[in-house]
């Protein structure tokens, strides 16, 4: 009787250790049961940008419920990010997620190898080595920039058509934070397609050395506005000019594209429709990713540059919405879905392509021919067009 119990027990034991070394086995292929996320955020969701950065989030919580902690840390300006990162590091969060344009992301990462950081691209990684664990991303902007600027071509031809303003005033104004590439990429691509419906059509851009300040980019539009400008647009954090906008009282109607968040609720007649980069496929595709153990580059689809990722409307990176159709001039969405489908199918090189010869505002005698087209985000998830087109682009700081 001994032996058999004896038996039994060194037979159950066996079993017992099988199962563990196959739940061992299938727990390193499927991956992890539970993450820890971190979320730095430069603002917090009252601003555009961070709120759709922060869509991303509610995603994975939608997505993966309690198989996710997320930790969550806001208005974290750029040069105090070394202590919300280690914070967050030291958490043990398995992946941290930022919008800010900190070097420090980059700096830390090798401090804390168990943890995977990425953040949105804020400079040329073309070349640049990184640390294994720190990846960058950024939806291809330009895309959504031209088909916005199709949306406000075609109001301008309507107001034109109608003889509200003449094809010589045809005039858009751009409220921009700063000089980058990144800036005059998305405002040079966004008068394209203006063009591309009305081709006398011309842009004057304003600074406001500032990502975000709802007085200085109000205060901007206005001016826009006062110099005969019909259409704004804005690569700023407020809702500023969408509210310059919706108070113009001028005799001439003033409409807006907007920029990440829809601004039909603040400018229900002005607004005409709303582009933003859709952060959500790569943050979920990240996790996801994590979740299967694997390599986030070989889970999340995209023009990959190493660590880097970039992609547009295939991928949905980026998103046309919030259509006025009750504003917008009939037509408007066929023409737009029109420019999507090129995209959709990878035609790129028509955005960055006329008969121009821009200029390097850095370096005047750096000129670049259009004739042949530029390609964006050939090589780096950022964008690096930083050219101004004579006579169509003017500057005001």
């Amino acid at each position: 009787m001994k032996r058999i119990y004896i038996t039994t027990v060194l037979t159950c034991l066996l079993i017992m250790s099988a199962m563990v070394f196959c739940f061992r086995m299938l727990n390193l292929s499927g991956g992890k049961e539970h993450l820890k996320i971190g979320f730095i955020y430069d603002n917090d969701e009252s601003t555009p940008y961070t709120y759709n950065f922060s869509l991303a989030k509610d995603a994975v919580e939608l997505k993966y419920g309690d198989r996710v902690e997320i930790l969550s840390r806001s208005n974290v300006l750029d040069n105090e990010m070394e202590e919300p990162l280690r914070e967050l590091a030291s958490q043990d969060c398995d992946i941290i997620f930022f919008n800010g344009y900190s070097e420090t992301v980059r700096e830390l990462a090798p401090e804390y190898p168990g943890t995977q950081f990425c953040q949105t691209s804020y400079m040329d990684m073309s070349g640049q080595t990184v640390p294994v664990n720190y990846h960058s991303f950024k939806g291809e902007a330009y895309q959504g920039r031209y088909v916005s600027g199709i949306a406000a071509g075609m109001k301008m031809k309507e107001m034109i058509d109608e003889g509200i303003i003449t094809e010589k005033n045809a005039l858009a104004g751009f409220v921009a934070a700063f000089p980058t590439s990144e800036v005059i990429s998305g405002y040079t691509a966004f008068i394209l397609g203006v063009r591309s419906v009305v081709p006398t059509a011309r842009l004057r851009v304003i600074y406001t050395h500032t990502w975000s300040s709802y007085a200085h980019e109000k205060t901007a539009a206005r001016h826009l506005i006062d110099d005969g400008c019909v259409i704004l647009s804005q690569h700023t954090d407020t809702i500023g000019p969408a509210i310059a906008c919706e108070e113009a009282s001028g005799n001439i109607p003033v409409y807006l594209v907007g920029w990440n968040q829809s601004m039909s609720e603040v400018a229900p007649g002005s607004s005409l429709v709303t582009a933003r980069i859709c952060w959500e496929p790569y943050v979920l595709g990240a996790v996801d990713a994590l979740m299967s153990d694997k390599a986030i580059e070989d889970v999340v689809g995209g023009h990959i540059h190493g660590t880097d990722i970039s992609a547009g409307f295939e991928k949905g990176w980026v998103e046309m919405f919030d259509l006025n159709e009750q504003v917008a001039a009939p037509g408007t969405g066929d023409a737009m879905n029109s420019a999507i489908e090129q995209f959709m199918r990878g035609n790129t090189d028509f955005v960055f392509k006329g008969n121009y010869v821009v200029i390097d505002p850095d370096d005047l005698s750096h000129t670049l021919d259009l004739r042949n087209g530029y390609a964006e985000n050939a090589e780096t998830s950022y964008p690096l067009f930083r050219y101004i087109i004579p006579d169509v682009i003017t500057i005001t700081d």
